[in-house]
């Protein structure tokens, strides 16, 4: 495109804009500023979608950003903005919020509901922008507003920061989808290992011996066989749900949908699952529940993961005999779940240490590790704007959930 525009002062409003042509200057007088963007996978140039229905604003933009060293490309109305952005996956949307066929709201909607599109950042530019608007838009999963009219320093500040921003997640996104390779590349094996050779070491005697091995012997060692493929299959769940999480984390999408989710009676769920564990522990006796059904901040599905987790570590390392206390109370705004024992504790060291595929005292202990349990019920809990505290000495450990209760439906 060779529109000649020496400066444009403001880029929106025709009564605002002051255009000053030139023989054979490009948008580079005063004026302009020349911003080092980021790139993209290396040197790759960053493509930019602009989607507005006057077509002197779109070219103006379009140079704007060219001279900048960006791909542009342009839509007319929403209709073919989406369109387009579904065929190209632009790094980046400008869009206008007045626009006939499909304003900027339902072009942003569009987009946000579908995988390929739903990451793009999005710039809604509009006249309009009161407090409701905004607040619609960012509902709907807008990253900016750019309020018209605005000055070229304006375009590239906002292009800037949400380029940037982008970039800075996919960064942070790459680093733990690596870090979660690593660790389950060198954790996998170890873990599956166990349960495995029990499966694999009674398998084998039942096919060698089956005919002189009496009832009870083979029924014993179905057990084992049974409880170690159980084991095996809590394992890969446990790893299979981590990495999920961990690509939730990095979708601030996703984050807010899962936000959106409530347990409005959690009692009956946490009674059920706490006694499952300590049924499954052999210790029915050793729960001491302390439940009020206060309205959680957190799926059925995601609230049972923290029970079960955190129980189930309760009574590992803790005695036969000794109370397991699980709490559910209301302070501050916040819904609280809190699970003690009287177990060996941890350190200092081994709070702060809590990550993924980590067992503490591994060679001191032979009882399995905490393994992902903590982790997952950590990451959860964090993925759901609250905080999971560990408070532990040599009379036991305590875990406290915490879910901020702001937006609930009492």
């Amino acid at each position: 495109m060779d529109i000649k525009w020496a400066r444009v002062v403001g880029l929106y409003g025709s009564d605002t804009v002051e255009e000053r042509v030139l023989d054979s200057s490009p948008l580079t007088g005063q004026g302009c500023v020349s911003t080092a963007f980021p790139a993209v996978n290396g040197s790759l140039m960053q493509k930019i979608l602009i989607i507005d229905d006057e077509e002197w604003l779109r070219e103006m933009v379009h140079v704007a950003l060219h001279q900048q060293g960006f791909d542009v490309i342009e839509a007319p109305d929403g209709t073919m903005g989406v369109e387009l952005a579904r065929k190209e996956l632009p790094d980046l949307i400008l869009c206008d919020v007045n626009m006939e066929k499909m304003d900027g709201y339902e072009t942003l909607s569009s987009l946000r509901n579908e995988p390929a599109t739903l990451s793009i950042p999005f710039i809604l530019m509009t006249g309009l922008a009161d407090n409701a608007g905004m607040r619609h838009g960012m509902e709907l999963g807008a990253d900016d507003y750019l309020p018209k009219p605005f000055s070229i320093d304006a375009l590239y500040a906002a292009v800037d920061a949400r380029l940037k921003k982008s970039q800075a997640l996919r960064q942070e996104a790459e680093r733990k989808l690596a870090h979660l390779r690593d660790n389950i590349s060198l954790m996998l094996p170890h873990e599956l290992r166990t349960p495995l050779n029990g499966i694999l070491a009674y398998g084998e005697i039942l096919t060698a011996e089956a005919a002189t091995l009496q009832p009870g012997e083979i029924a014993e060692m179905g057990q084992v066989i049974h409880q170690s493929g159980k084991r095996l299959e809590r394992l890969i769940e446990n790893f299979l749900i981590y990495a999920q999480l961990e690509l939730f984390a990095a979708d601030p999408q996703k984050i807010a949908a899962l936000r959106q989710k409530q347990t409005q009676c959690p009692a009956k769920l946490i009674e059920e699952h706490a006694r499952a564990q300590a049924a499954s522990a052999n210790r029915a006796s050793d729960l001491v529940l302390e439940l009020v059904d206060y309205p959680a901040p957190i799926s059925e599905e995601y609230l049972a993961r923290i029970v079960d987790e955190v129980v189930q570590n309760a009574f590992k390392f803790s005695e036969s005999g000794t109370p397991v206390t699980v709490i559910v109370a209301q302070s501050g705004g916040q819904f609280t779940l809190t699970i003690s024992d009287r177990g060996r504790g941890f350190s200092t060291e081994h709070i702060k240490r809590i990550g993924a595929y980590m067992q503490f005292d591994r060679k001191l202990h032979e009882q399995q590790g905490q393994g992902l349990g903590l982790s997952i019920a950590k990451r959860l809990t964090e993925l759901h704007g609250g905080v999971l505290n560990i408070q532990s000495n040599g009379d036991g450990t305590s875990v406290s959930v915490k879910l901020p209760r702001a937006g609930f439906v009492e």
